[in-house]
């Protein structure tokens, strides 16, 4: 009980450290940005009126860097996992700085996943239905979970559009996580640790990210909050060789992931490059709507917090236990299935049917349309 006891306060005080050292660090990165010109100035696809630097990922390195060398265990796996942090923030701050061709970009993410998977942490195995446990041989599991990694760099990565967008649903996400790693039968704590930390660098940055805007995370911090909540998954939760873990990335990662995908597919349907930015993504077309920064931000948070309470919910009530179905359990389930799916549903709502019913919408869908 004890243990239990120090590992949960270690699960606090990484995300109070976290909170902390980002909070106190991100101004100072800020002028050091302004000095080295690496700043966002007004054009066409930014949506900021006036210079904002970025490189704000170096502050959120140091924020998850500093609290994992005091909290984490310095195994095998955790200097994997910290030199691919290293590599995918060094990798976005280049393009902050000087801008990176797309291949160049894309191989730099790549070598950044692929260390972590080098260390160990990989899937391996999965239990399905009826057919039980089955392990994934190396040259399955390890490829797969080095495409997972860049996937979800680069689905963060198109999120951070709006001030605070990408920090606040990193936030929901790692506390989702954190809380499913020490709901386990055999609790993560070091997932959960990570995690924490995840939680209270978001928080710390978002108070100098939330609209308005006093510095940008850039490539730099996207990529590192992407490649960190690619790997909690991979090293503590897909562990417990579950198929249904699986799902609880997938769900608390939902949204991201359904932009990306969303725009991937238009793209190659109107064959444009897949890496050229545009304003296709989600935010952007909540501000078409009419839709202000905040307003946009809080709506597409609420998305994710409500997948995300879905996903706890079936992790924590859990209808089918030892072996039967509870009546009870699985209707409140179902119901947090169906607010989720609502939720999803309102939100397509906002988006596309929304603008066919309004004229004035109607000619902003016409703007999109000419714009995409």
């Amino acid at each position: 009980m004890l243990k239990t006891l120090a590992d949960h306060l270690e699960v606090i005080w990484g995300a109070l450290v976290a909170l902390v050292v980002v909070m106190l660090l991100t101004p100072a990165v800020g002028g050091m940005a302004r000095m080295l010109g690496a700043v966002d100035r007004p054009e066409a696809r930014r949506l900021n009126l006036r210079p904002i630097p970025r490189l704000g990922g170096l502050a959120l390195f140091f924020g998850i860097f500093v609290p994992a060398l005091a909290f984490l265990d310095l195994s095998r796996q955790t200097r994997g996992l910290l030199l691919g942090a290293a590599v995918a923030t060094t990798v976005g701050a280049i393009d902050d700085f000087r801008g990176l061709v797309w291949w160049e970009k894309l191989l730099g993410q790549v070598t950044a996943a692929a260390i972590p998977v080098g260390f160990g942490i990989w899937v391996h195995r999965f239990t399905f239905p009826i057919v039980g446990i089955h392990v994934l041989p190396k040259w399955v599991g390890m490829p797969l979970s080095v495409l997972w990694i860049v996937a979800i760099m680069n689905m963060v990565n198109f999120l951070d559009g709006l001030d605070g967008l990408a920090a606040g649903v990193s936030a929901i996400s790692s506390v989702t996580f954190a809380l499913i790693a020490l709901s386990l039968p055999r609790p993560e704590i070091q997932a959960a640790i990570l995690s924490a930390i995840v939680l209270g660098a978001s928080l710390g940055f978002l108070r100098h990210n939330f609209y308005p805007a006093r510095i940008f995370m850039g490539d730099s911090g996207a990529l590192l909050l992407g490649f960190v909540l690619a790997v909690i998954p991979l090293q503590g939760l897909l562990k417990t060789a579950s198929i249904v873990t699986l799902f609880f990335p997938l769900l608390v990662l939902a949204v991201p992931i359904v932009d990306t995908t969303f725009v991937v597919v238009r793209r190659l349907k109107h064959r444009e490059r897949i890496f050229e930015a545009d304003q296709a993504h989600l935010h952007y077309r909540f501000l078409r709507r009419g839709f202000t920064q905040v307003r946009a931000a809080v709506y597409i948070w609420t998305w994710c917090g409500t997948l995300a309470i879905a996903a706890l919910g079936t992790r924590f009530i859990r209808p089918h236990a030892h072996g039967e179905w509870h009546p009870w359990r699985t209707l409140a389930a179902a119901l947090l299935g169906l607010v989720a799916l609502a939720a999803s549903v309102y939100m397509v709502y906002l988006l596309e049917i929304v603008k066919l019913a309004s004229p004035r919408a109607r000619r902003r869908a016409e703007q999109e349309r000419r714009v995409a």
